[in-house]
């Protein structure tokens, strides 16, 4: 990330004003309106349906290229006499506190007498990509049209010649986040597939041409998504996703990676189910919930008379599975003993169950995972190193869910029709404060912890009411705080509570510590800053030093 820093922005806030009075928002002295997301995203659906994804794309990024130019022209008005690029940054800042998106600067590099620009910015919390997402799913290709135009926009006013950005990541194609590029139009060798888009054009005239082409953009935009049992959209899940879809056409024995709760089990299943075994059994064993004592029986089976208790004979696992796939789950947790006959199996294809002299062929998909370093496991003596390279041959990662934060929304909809019909209840979905924390938690049980939360805020919302943070988290949440409301003379100014003083007295209640403790504690560190100078120590304090004395004395 750049060390580029913002300049405070109370420059910028004061600009702002509201009069209710007369139905009026002011940034300066152009006239700005409060509109609900929700309404852009009924806009750009209704454009996209109406006249194509094409023009749909030139309206709305010649749209932002207007809001961004109007910016730049305040832009010159403030910061007189600061550097050129405090200057500059007037419009990512204002198109923050607008609340389009937020942008981090990763590199800035212009100048304005030579006409060079170089710029690139992350953007976070993209509005359009939310909305498109909604109404759409995720995307093929970057949509983050307006805003993508309000940068071009800007940066042209800015520096007097036309400078294009490209959005070369969104978070609605399946990224965490969006990633634009700007530079003057001549340096970018496709700039012809992208000026089209900030040029007038006729709908009327285009229309009957478009009209043809409305079910075919329809149809692009529905993605072909995985099967039924995986559901996801970002990278590391499509990733992971085309590797299974490339070994269920082979024989190959496949490892699955990945943290406790990704969904390891569903990927082994989505295999099976799309090789040529999908019509045998599917028999799945979680190594490490057996002692080890019975690994060995419940794979490979027992004969009657074996060891004690062993009354009749039994097939293990693998004849269970014979014809079909077996998912062996936490693989890391077997006994070197089981290690070494499941090698034999992978390596002959037979099996002996125990207390038998007698081979069995067997025709078995083997597909193991585990959620630890089985190379570390190796190296200290708990697994075996051929089995490993048996096994390696073809590992796929799943990703957690913090590396796709972009699917939990589709996560999310599928757990909330599956609950609802579980519970036989009905919730509209969540609200957006309750979006926002899932996509904000770091989720250390990846999806089975968001499918627990998930239903118990299907448990607690009211019948037909969105489910709320509450609804999800057991303890209570910490979120940003709304930093500034509107005073009495309509400005924006900073809201009840928000003080460092407040902030500070909100981190101390959450720590537990009593008066007295923090008290003391506040003593013997400013007693510790002062080296042991009492004197010193009450006036850091703000105290005389017999009060000083006094609640020192008090401790003892």
């Amino acid at each position: 990330m750049s060390d580029i820093r913002y300049p405070q922005n109370n420059d910028l806030r004061c600009l702002v004003h509201f009069c209710a009075e007369k139905g009026l928002i002011w940034l300066d002295e152009s006239r700005m309106i409060l509109m609900h997301a929700a309404a852009l995203a009924e806009l750009r659906k209704e454009l996209i349906n109406s006249v194509g994804i094409d023009q749909a794309r030139r309206i709305l990024t010649r749209m932002g290229y207007a809001s961004g130019a109007r910016d730049a022209e305040l832009a010159k008005k403030i910061r007189v006499g600061q550097s050129l690029q405090d200057a500059f940054v007037v419009g990512p800042q204002l198109h923050m506190l607008e609340g389009m998106v937020h942008v981090s600067p990763v590199k800035l590099d212009f100048d304005l007498e030579g006409g060079h620009f170089f710029g690139e910015f992350i953007w976070e919390n993209s509005c359009e990509a939310e909305v498109h997402v909604r109404e759409f799913g995720h995307a093929e290709h970057p949509v983050c049209w307006m805003e993508i135009g309000y940068a071009s926009g800007y940066t042209s006013a800015f520096m007097g010649r036309f400078i294009l950005f490209k959005e070369v990541e969104c978070s609605a194609t399946g990224n965490n986040h969006c990633r634009i590029v700007g530079k003057p139009v001549e340096e970018w060798p496709d700039a012809a597939e992208h000026t089209p888009f900030y040029e007038a054009d006729s709908i009327v005239g285009r229309m009957l041409e478009l009209r043809s082409q409305v079910d075919a953009l329809r149809a692009s935009l529905e993605r072909s998504l995985p099967r039924q049992n995986l559901i996801g959209a970002s990278s590391g899940f499509r990733h992971a996703y085309t590797l299974i879809e490339k070994a269920a056409a082979t024989q190959v024995t496949v490892l699955l990676l990945g943290e406790t709760g990704v969904g390891k089990e569903r990927f082994a299943r989505a295999l099976h189910e799309m090789s040529s075994r999908a019509s045998g059994p599917f028999v799945a064993i979680n190594c490490a919930a057996l002692p080890h004592d019975l690994i060995e029986s419940e794979l490979f089976g027992v004969e009657k008379g074996a060891f004690t208790g062993a009354q009749v004979s039994r097939m293990g696992k693998f004849e269970r599975a014979d014809g079909g796939t077996l998912f062996l789950d936490e693989i890391g947790e077997l006994p070197l003993a089981a290690q070494a006959k499941l090698l034999r199996v992978l390596q002959e294809g037979e099996i002996e169950r125990l207390g038998d002299d007698r081979t069995r062929k067997i025709n078995v998909r083997l597909v193991a995972a585990t959620n630890v370093d089985l190379q570390a496991a190796v190296k200290a003596g708990r697994f075996r190193s051929d089995l490993f390279y048996r096994l390696n041959v073809y590992p796929v990662v799943i990703p957690p869910l913090r590396e796709r934060l972009s699917d939990i929304p589709l996560l999310v909809e599928s757990m909330l029709q599956r609950f609802g019909a579980l519970h036989g209840k009905r919730v509209p979905g969540l609200t957006d404060k309750a979006l926002r924390a899932l996509k904000g938690h770091t989720w250390p049980g990846n999806i089975r912890e968001l499918e627990n939360l998930i239903e118990r805020g299907m448990i607690l919302a009211p019948q037909n009411e969105p489910i709320e943070v509450e609804h999800l988290f057991a303890e209570p949440q910490e979120f940003e705080a709304v930093s500034h409301g509107i005073d009495a003379t309509g400005n924006l100014a900073a809201a009840p509570g928000t003080s460092d003083m407040d902030v500070l007295c909100r981190q101390v209640m959450h720590t537990g510590v009593s008066l007295d403790e923090l008290e003391q504690a506040l003593i013997q560190h400013a007693v510790k800053e002062a080296n042991g100078n009492l004197s010193g120590a009450a006036r850091r304090l703000g105290i005389t030093r017999p009060q000083l004395n006094y609640r020192l004395k008090k401790k003892e």
